[in-house]
């Protein structure tokens, strides 16, 4: 037997041929995969003191696993104090609660009782324990014992690491804690007052995002930001869980006027407000980046749970911006991205040699998410189009429908197009989805490929060899061509 084979002793009941048979079973499957197993009808010799053989087994610093094998008799028994097994329990008992390694025994039911519930001895009640007296689960949790036996969990602790930056003495508080909690049950319940719930939350994260505005800085400008933002972190995480829950639950036109009426709300902070008369260059540039990477998320949570009119919807409808300067007008969607000047001077002064700081920023975000990026890009690129259209329905009006999507920067990671379009292939979902783009089929796309060969329009593209197809995100070629 090999040093590093592990050492286990299996305390049992006699209970029943059947029961000893599966023990029999049970450790010579263990002592096929390589544990040394100590079993009293292998090991027990006759002239042997049973009690003495129990009591060596347990103590024996050589062994470091002992196996309790519990079913109804071997419980009866133990919580008795009767017969080899009481002994045992009185051995074992001590052990448990005297040693500070307290992994040494693990009990094994082989038994439930008519209840389902299993048979444990009122000492081992608070203890973990490893169920092997279903058939189903009997292999995946044959390999938890293996584990505990050798030592190698399945769930590594991972590194420490460094403490967040929102949860800094300094950190800001939105104060939207209790009203996204009211506004999610009342979503999920669908509550009667649904409706009020949610506006609270919206108002309250809207009346408040002042809070996150960057001061005077002292060192570079471009640090604040990045800690501004992610301390953001965990309110764009209530948001993006209230537009999940009401993509799921709650996907109705009242819906979808809150959300218009929220980003609306939202539009002054990326921009001076009227009564400011002096302002650095970058002072918005936190509220650019954030209420951009919301827009971002609420368009890709409804794309990804074919709630395509909740996005048309958004994409339809412009929003009220109101200015002693311009006057008071309503203005498109394109307005919810606009440059972070900051980022760039930022890759230039750490000459990190990024294409796009923001699309960098946007990617390692979601991580912290539950969507996938290729949720966000799918969303980027969805604007990006429905921008295109916009630009040839209102030539006098390009500028204000240009939309740069940032994260197709990325888009060597899709390997062909966006879920929703690769669907698309079937016309019933191609006209579900055609409201995105406010068209009736799909040849309407051609408009947008020759204003690209006729320079009317510009393909995505990043340095000399980065550029985007279009035509091959949308996977045109399949489009509907399919019932």
């Amino acid at each position: 037997m090999s040093e590093e084979s592990p050492k286990l002793f299996i305390s049992y009941s006699w209970s029943s041929p059947e029961h000893m048979q599966w023990v029999v079973d049970f450790a010579s499957q263990l002592r096929e995969d390589g544990v040394d197993v100590i079993l009293d009808k292998w090991d027990l010799k006759e002239g042997q003191d049973a009690n003495a053989f129990m009591e060596q087994m347990v103590s024996d610093t050589n062994i470091k696993k002992v196996a309790i094998i519990c079913d109804r008799e071997y419980v009866e028994k133990a919580d008795k104090r009767s017969g080899g097994v009481g002994t045992e329990t009185q051995i074992i008992n001590p052990e448990i609660y005297k040693k500070s390694d307290q992994t040494k025994f693990v009990a094994i039911i082989a038994e439930k009782d008519p209840e389902g519930k299993p048979y444990l001895p009122v000492y081992y009640k608070s203890r973990i324990y490893i169920d092997l007296s279903d058939d189903d689960l009997y292999s995946e949790n044959y390999e938890q014992v293996l584990r505990w036996v050798y030592g190698t969990p399945s769930h590594i602790k991972p590194e420490l690491g460094k403490k967040p930056a929102f949860l800094s003495e300094s950190a800001i508080i939105l104060g939207t804690t209790a009203k996204f909690k009211r506004a999610i049950d009342a979503i999920r319940n669908n509550k009667p007052n649904c409706t009020g719930n949610l506006s609270e939350y919206f108002e309250a994260f809207t009346n408040n995002l002042e809070k996150f505005h960057i001061g005077k800085v002292e060192g570079e400008f471009d640090d604040a930001l990045i800690a501004n933002i992610e301390e953001f972190i965990p309110f764009r995480n209530e948001a993006i869980e209230i537009f999940t829950s009401l993509a799921h639950y709650r996907n109705i036109a009242e819906t979808h006027d809150q959300i218009h009426r929220f980003f609306e709300g939202l539009l002054p902070y990326m921009y001076k407000p009227d009564h400011v008369t002096s302002h650095g260059t970058w002072d918005f540039d936190n509220f650019r980046f954030i209420i951009h990477e919301l827009f971002l998320y609420a368009v890709a949570i409804f794309l990804k749970y074919d709630c395509f009119d909740a996005v048309a919807y958004l994409l339809n409808h412009r929003y009220y911006w109101k200015s002693i300067y311009t006057g008071d007008r309503m203005i498109p969607f394109i307005n919810f991205h606009k440059a972070v000047d900051s980022l760039k001077y930022r890759n230039d002064r750490l000459k990190l040699q990024r294409v796009s700081i923001g699309a960098d920023l946007l990617e390692q975000r979601c991580r912290m998410s539950n969507i996938p990026f290729s949720s966000i890009m799918q969303a980027d690129f969805t604007l990006y189009m429905r921008g295109c259209f916009e630009i040839l329905r209102y030539p006098e009006e390009a500028r204000a429908w240009a939309w740069w999507p940032e994260t197709i920067i990325y888009s060597e990671r899709q390997y062909g197009p966006f879920e929703i379009f690769v669907r698309a292939e079937s016309k019933e979902y191609f006209n579900r989805i055609k409201c995105l783009f406010s068209i009736e089929k799909k040849e309407d796309f051609e408009q947008v490929f020759q204003a690209y060969k006729d320079k009317k329009l510009h393909i995505p593209q990043w340095g000399f060899f980065n550029f985007v197809d279009p035509s091959s995100l949308l996977g045109y070629a399949q489009m509907a061509k399919r019932p």
